[in-house]
């Protein structure tokens, strides 16, 4: 009997010996999160919301006319509030779950499966939770970017349709392809923090939009000078405050791809704007406040496809490329062509957008990117051009999904106010409400 018992003890014991390294291996398989990296996401992620509301409701409020200025803030406002629910009910399925290279599956639609401890499998250091509240925030400034084109002109209702529209049929594919598994990502189209899904994206949508609309009642003839330079200066600092988070937060945690995102991003935005300023100080004669801070959001533009990708000298040549273009964007490309783009929504993010990546192809550095993540200065010229076949696939979606969208909202309720409400002023037309 004694024999019996320490003959199966020893098998068990030998079976245990042998199925240890197994039982190891597994749970080193299973994701660890990271509270340091959890930390530095939930700060980033409250940056990014920071930088729409009030970031980019100032910063636009302040660059429109008085009677406009409710309406303008509260189109940021009302926006952030629309994709948060709809990012809840499938956007974040649609974006960031597997399902093919053109857009993502169902699994995530009203946030089901979703638990406490779910872990992306493309953030596996935090929270799925902080992560998928992370990109709602990319999400939400997006198609608040856009808004900036069709200040003080487009219906209220006409603006929600079309935004709740927009934000699935083409925010959510063009995230899919380049960050969420997408056949860009897979080409090896080089995206950071978003310099085609957000910048590219808002800026030719704005451009549609502003082309789509019309020029404003006036525009030209009337003054139409920013009522409150001041707060768009307030604006202009929260954004590059928030855009630490922006850029830094999408390394995804808290270490060494953040801190030189942190980095490259001080200085790009300090050079665009000084760029910026002096292109304007030698055609105009003055350098302005707008200009100013005009030139470092271009800045903030700019680096963000190329923060993790490159080192401060690339980031100071890019923001000084990004001020001139974005000054020649916001002023000489838009004489030329005519259009009313408001607040240089495409302008700005888109010249910046394009330029920024493309830039990205450039000034790559494998020692900052990683394996493989190099450009042109680094031996690989060939990323240039897969930047620029990033950036025309993205363009070329937007610019056609975007204008059927505008058609279709146009056919059913309307695009534009009418010419009496704007004369008089979207405030209290649209809202029934006066700044005083």
């Amino acid at each position: 009997m004694k024999l019996r018992f320490n003959s199966a003890f020893g098998g068990l014991a030998g079976a245990a010996a042998l199925l240890l390294p197994a039982l190891a291996l597994a749970a080193d398989d299973k994701p660890k999160l990271d509270s340091g990296d959890t930390a530095w996401m939930l700060t980033s992620t409250a940056l990014v919301l920071m930088m729409t509301i009030p970031g980019l409701a100032l910063f636009y409020g302040g660059m429109v006319r008085k009677k406009n200025v409710l309406a303008t803030v509260m189109q940021s406002f009302a926006i952030t509030c629309l994709v948060s629910v709809l990012w809840l009910v499938v956007g974040y399925s649609l974006a960031f779950t597997s399902g093919s290279t053109i857009i993502g599956g169902l699994s995530r639609v009203f946030l089901r499966g979703l638990a406490i401890d779910s872990v992306s499998e493309l953030a596996k250091t935090i929270p799925e939770t902080v992560y998928m509240c992370f990109q709602l925030t990319f999400a939400i400034i997006t198609p608040a970017l856009i808004a900036g084109a069709f200040a003080e002109r487009m219906k209220f209702s006409a603006m929600m349709w079309f935004m709740a529209l927009w934000s699935l049929i083409v925010y959510a594919p063009i995230a899919h392809w380049v960050w969420g598994g997408g056949f860009l990502g897979d080409w090896g189209v080089l995206d950071f923090a978003g310099g085609t899904v957000v910048h590219i994206n808002a800026g030719v949508a704005g451009l549609v939009c502003a082309l789509v609309l019309g020029k404003r009642r006036g525009f030209g003839v009337e003054n139409m000078a920013p009522h409150n330079l001041v707060y768009s200066v307030i604006g202009a600092s929260l954004l590059w405050v928030g855009w630490f988070g922006f850029n830094a937060g999408s390394a995804g945690g808290a270490n060494v791809n953040a801190g030189m995102a942190m980095a490259v991003t001080q200085f790009a935005t300090a050079a665009a704007a000084l760029s910026w300023m002096f292109a304007e100080w030698a055609t105009r004669g003055k350098p302005s406040v707008l200009g100013a801070i005009s030139g470092a959001v271009a800045g903030l533009v700019a680096i963000t496809p190329a923060s993790g990708f490159v080192n401060p000298m690339g980031g100071l040549a890019i923001g000084i490329v990004a001020g001139l273009v974005c000054f020649w964007g916001a002023t000489s490309l838009k004489r030329a062509m005519g259009y009313d783009d408001s607040l240089d929504a495409f302008g700005v993010h888109g010249i910046g957008g394009f330029a920024g990546a493309i830039l990205t192809g450039v000034f790559a550095v494998e020692a900052v990117g990683g394996d493989g993540k190099r450009g042109l200065i680094d031996g690989n010229g060939g990323q240039v051009l897969t930047q620029l076949w990033g950036c025309l696939v993205c363009i070329a979606w937007c610019a056609i999904a975007t204008f059927i969208l505008l058609k279709i909202v146009d056919a059913l309720i309307g695009l534009r106010v009418t010419n009496e409400e704007e004369i008089e002023g979207l405030d209290i037309n649209l809202h029934g409400e006066t700044v005083h």
